[in-house]
C-alpha cells in the first residue's frame, strides 16, 4: 500500500527540483499553492484552502479531488471548497470522482498532471513509461487522465498467468461441479479457466488451436474477454498484463511490446505508441458455465492446473467474495440505473456494426430467444443459473428449445449445439458469434448511448 509520507515527500522533492515541470512553471506561485495540499504542514494547507477560495476558479477542482485521496489534512475543508467553486454536492472521494466523470468541460490546471504523476510514481517507478508527460497532457489520451484510478497494486501487482499448466479434466479433482469457469474451443481445442484462479491474475495469455489469445478479466465489473492477439501488420502477437490503473472501475491493461494503455471492455489502446494507429484486437467467443456442465459439454477439455507458479488461495468463493455479494461498486464509475442496477449481468455482443445486451434474467431457468443485432438474425441461448449465455447467427430459422440443451430444433429439423457453430440436419453451420457477461455499470458506461437493450 501506499506510504503518504514517502509519496508527499516525492511530491515536495520533485516541486522544489529546478528541472521540475512544476519549477519551470511561468505560475510557479500557483502551482506551489495546489502542492501545499498535499505536504505535512497544517498552516500552508490552510493558506492554500485561502488563496484558492479567493481565486474562485474551478479549474483546481482535479487537483482538489486528487487531494481527498492521497492528502493527509482534513478532508471536510477540501469538500467544502470544491462545493463554493463547482456547486457540486460530494461526500467523498468517490462521489466527487463521480461528479468529474460527469463534468468533462471543467479543464484541469496544467500543474494537476505533473502532481499526479509525481504521486504514481511514488507508489511504483515502473509506471514510467505510462506517465511520460507528453503522454498525460489533455488531449494525449483517449481517456481523461482525471478519470485514472489507482486500483490498489503496482504494474502487473496481479499478476498474468503466460503459457499456463493445463492439465485433463480427469485431474482437475479441486474443482467442484458448481465452479464456475471460462470455457473455449478454438478449432478443436477445448480449455476451462476456472473464476476461482483467474480472480487472482485478471489475464491469461495463451495459444489456443493454434491462435494466439489473451483472457482480460475485469473482475470490478463482472466481465471476460476473449481477444486476439495477433494484428494485421505486426509479426508477433501482443502479450497483455494490468497496468494497476482503473477508469471508471475497469482495469486498464498495458501491452508489453510497446507499453501502450488498452482499454480492456473495447479492445483499444487508449494511451502511448498504438494510439490513434487503428489497431483493435478481434474479441472471440468465450463462454462462462459451471464446471459440471463444461465437462459434460466438452468432454475432451483441458483445465487450468493448480500450479501456476503463484501463492494463492484459489479456493471456491474466495477471491472477490464480497465484492460479488455487494450491490455497491468498490471504485466510481457513474451508471444510469432506472433500467437495471448497476451489478445486474448482462450478456453482450459487439458485431455486426452494432451492439446489444441481453438482460441475464432473460435467461432464467434456460431459455431460447430469436432475435437480431441491427440486421442480422441471431439465436441467444443462455441459463441465468449459470451466468451461461451463447449466441449464434440463425439466418431465416427459427429455433425452439429442446429437453437436450445441446439440441435445438427448426422447421427444417434437429441442430447440435457446438462451441463453434450450430450444425444441422444436413450438415450446414451457422457460426457462433463472439459475446461476454458483464455488469450493467460497464456496458452501459462504454456503450450505452450506442447500443441496444433487449426489453422482451
Amino acid at each position: 500500500m501506499l506510504s503518504r509520507r514517502y509519496a508527499l515527500a516525492a511530491l515536495a522533492a520533485a516541486a522544489a527540483a529546478p528541472g521540475s515541470a512544476i519549477a519551470q512553471s511561468t505560475d510557479a506561485e500557483m502551482e506551489a499553492t495546489l502542492r501545499a495540499l498535499f505536504l505535512y504542514n497544517p498552516d500552508l494547507f490552510q493558506q492554500s484552502l485561502d488563496r484558492l477560495r479567493e481565486r474562485g476558479k474551478p479549474d483546481v477542482a482535479s487537483t482538489l479531488i486528487l487531494a481527498l485521496r492521497f492528502s493527509a489534512q482534513p478532508h471536510e475543508p477540501v469538500q467544502e471548497l470544491l462545493r463554493d467553486l463547482t456547486g457540486g454536492d460530494g461526500t467523498d472521494w468517490f462521489t466527487w470522482m463521480l461528479w468529474q466523470e460527469q463534468h468533462p468541460e471543467i479543464a484541469s490546471h496544467p500543474a494537476y498532471f505533473d502532481i499526479k504523476r509525481t504521486l504514481l510514481l511514488s507508489i511504483d517507478q515502473n509506471w514510467t513509461p505510462f506517465l511520460e508527460p507528453d503522454l498525460i497532457k489533455p488531449g494525449a489520451m483517449d481517456i481523461r487522465f482525471e478519470e485514472i484510478s489507482w486500483g490498489g497494486v503496482r504494474r502487473d501487482g496481479i499478476p498474468s498467468l503466460d503459457n499456463p499448466k493445463l492439465i485433463a479434466a480427469g485431474e482437475a479433482d479441486y474443482l467442484l461441479d458448481s465452479d464456475l469457469v471460462f470455457g473455449v474451443e478454438i478449432n478443436g481445442d477445448q480449455r476451462a479457466y476456472p473464476l476461482r484462479i483467474m480472480g487472482w491474475h485478471e489475464m491469461f495469455n495463451d495459444v489456443i488451436g493454434g491462435v494466439p489469445v489473451a483472457l482480460a478479466y475485469c473482475t470490478l465489473c463482472g466481465s471476460g474477454v476473449l481477444f486476439e492477439t495477433t494484428v494485421d501488420g505486426r509479426d508477433e502477437p501482443f502479450i497483455m498484463g494490468t497496468s494497476g490503473f482503473l477508469y471508471r472501475s475497469n482495469k486498464v491493461m498495458y501491452d508489453r511490446q510497446t507499453l501502450s494503455l488498452w482499454n480492456q471492455f473495447t479492445g483499444k489502446p487508449v494511451h502511448g505508441a498504438l494510439r490513434g494507429t487503428g489497431t483493435e484486437l478481434k474479441v472471440l467467443p468465450v463462454t462462462i458455465e459451471p464446471w459440471g456442465a463444461w465437462r459434460v459439454r466438452n468432454p475432451g477439455t483441458k483445465v487450468l492446473s493448480l500450479e501456476t507458479g503463484h501463492r494463492r488461495d484459489y479456493g471456491s468463493g474466495v477471491v472477490y467474495n464480497e465484492y460479488f455479494a455487494s450491490p455497491d461498486l468498490m471504485f466510481p464509475a457513474f451508471v444510469d440505473q432506472t433500467r437495471h442496477l448497476q451489478k445486474d449481468y448482462v450478456f453482450g455482443v459487439r458485431d455486426f456494426g452494432a451492439a446489444k445486451a441481453w438482460p441475464l434474467t432473460a435467461f432464467k431457468g434456460g431459455r431460447v430467444i430469436n432475435d437480431s443485432i441491427g440486421t442480422t438474425p441471431l439465436v441467444v441461448i443462455g441459463d441465468e443459473a449459470g451466468r451461461t449465455v451463447r449466441a449464434y447467427q440463425r439466418g431465416n430459422n427459427q429455433f425452439e428449445a429442446q429437453p437436450d440443451a445441446t439440441e435445438l430444433k427448426s422447421a427444417s429439423g434437429t441442430w447440435q449445439v457446438t462451441e463453434a457453430a450450430l450444425i444441422g440436419p444436413g450438415g450446414e453451420r451457422l457460426p457462433r458469434v463472439a459475446g461476454h457477461i458483464a455488469y450493467w455499470f460497464a456496458w452501459s458506461g462504454y456503450l450505452g448511448d450506442v447500443a441496444e437493450l433487449y426489453e422482451g
